[in-house]
């Protein structure tokens, strides 16, 4: 899985999946995105070589830490 790209309030990554891929192995693979890691699915590309690339977003959540004190 590459990099990630910020938005505003949203946080996006993309995910390739390889042909030969079932419709099931990638609900199944996405659902485990979502359950453990917060991502929702943002868009999906079926390409003719049966490449599927999905984009996955989830909000940005805020720094959870405060700043030292020097």
């Amino acid at each position: 899985m590459s990099d990630g790209v910020i938005d505003g309030d949203w946080e996006y990554r993309p995910l390739r999946l390889p042909p030969g891929v079932s419709r099931l192995t990638a609900a199944t693979q996405l659902s485990i995105h979502a359950e453990f890691s917060g991502w929702e699915l943002s868009t999906v590309r079926l390409y003719a070589d049966g490449t599927r690339k999905v984009w996955l977003r989830r909000k940005r959540k805020k720094n959870l830490l405060p700043g030292l004190i020097t």
